[in-house]
């Protein structure tokens, strides 16, 4: 079987001259971290990190049936969405698994941005296109690689940017956008979204001035301690507030609610495999994405077995790490539901080694 050419980000080349480790992720080429990925998550919490996230996938929906086809093929409800306003939803697939996790923008008033995860945007893109068909007054297109997508994100992100837009950073509430100039480049959409808990923006801008914005931010931002930060500080900060990553905590076979996505199940509209999911909900789940910390001294890594004190699995670890925040390693795992009360005593099976954990309900850290 022939091996998948790697993807390309368009400043895969100032991240190599910034000094960034780079290794393959989602099928591109892209920075684990530049230094200290401890350094780089800690002036997240306290300062203001970017993230060149441009391997992530953006399609544009639009038409008569845009929203139509948005209800059918997602379990949020996006009817609720005004223009300038964005939410977090799923992908359901016919057996009620996940196919993706996604944003929902809604740009216009029959345009709207789904942005999805770079590992499954062909995956993504082929699924939609087949849901299409019910929908043919809607038109897809995918402008992935015409957008580069960069995470400012930190409790002093609207200061480092305000000097480089007139829109008014501190005026766009929660998961709202808005399109304006920003950096001299025209239509950027600068959203006050991001997946790391600590405050911030997104900013989705063409590509081919992805060189000169990404500049720009760091010219303005000095003042602020403003650095660059890679995949590994991503991923300790989105576990610290107990996000899921779609490949770890959630997939094709995973139920959203067992996963904790009640909360975007809306039944309140039809969507695919609804009723299989009504059904589910209705009977009680068995299982449930639940948080820990360890008691005992270790990091918790995928894979990972969690036993009872008779020593029987009751589960295992979906995502893990050392919280650089709290210093103790945490992690998420599906356990039965009886199991998942916080304060539960149970024990990670490190390479046979039984160390104590303690279930917890994320957020790890407290905003």
């Amino acid at each position: 079987m022939q091996a998948q050419e790697v993807k390309h980000i368009p400043l895969e080349h100032v991240h190599q001259a910034m000094g960034a480790k780079m290794v393959e992720f989602g099928g591109f080429l892209m920075p684990v971290r530049y230094g200290s990925e401890k350094q780089e998550h800690l002036n997240v919490r306290e300062n203001v990190g970017v993230f060149d996230v441009s391997h992530m996938g953006e399609f544009l929906v639009s038409g008569e049936q845009a929203l139509d086809f948005i209800q059918w093929v997602s379990a949020n409800d996006a009817s609720k969405l005004s223009i300038g306003k964005a939410q977090y939803s799923y992908l359901p697939n016919e057996q009620g698994g996940i196919v993706d996790d996604l944003l929902v923008y809604r740009l216009d008033d029959q345009e709207y941005m789904l942005v999805v995860n770079a590992s499954n945007i062909e995956k993504d893109w082929n699924w939609l296109e087949q849901q299409r068909s019910r929908f043919p007054k809607t038109n897809m297109r995918n402008v992935s690689e015409e957008v580069a997508l960069f995470a400012v994100q930190g409790p002093r992100a609207a200061d480092a940017l305000q000097s480089l837009t007139d829109v008014s950073l501190n005026n766009i509430p929660y998961y709202h956008f808005e399109i304006g100039a920003f950096a001299g480049v025209g239509e950027v959409i600068i959203s006050a979204t991001g997946y790391t808990g600590a405050g911030g923006f997104e900013l989705y801008v063409p590509a081919q001035h992805a060189e000169e914005v990404w500049n720009a931010i760091f010219e303005a931002g000095k003042a602020f301690n403003i650095q660059p930060a890679g995949l590994g500080a991503r991923d300790t900060l989105r576990l610290e507030m107990g996000y899921c990553l779609y490949g770890n905590d959630i997939d094709d076979h995973t139920s959203p609610l067992e996963a904790g996505l009640g909360w975007v199940t809306k039944f309140s509209k039809r969507f695919i495999a609804d009723e299989l999911l009504q059904k589910q909900k209705e009977e009680g789940i068995k299982r449930r994405l639940t948080g820990f910390k360890m008691l005992d001294k270790g990091v918790p890594r995928q894979g990972f077995e969690i036993q009872n004190e008779a020593g029987e699995t009751v589960g295992t670890v979906t995502s893990g790490t050392l919280s650089p925040s709290l210093n103790i390693g945490i992690g998420l795992a599906y356990l039965p539901t009886e199991l998942t009360t916080e304060g539960t005593r149970l024990f990670l099976n490190m390479r046979g080694r039984q160390l104590a954990i303690e279930v917890v309900k994320p957020p790890f850290i407290k905003k």
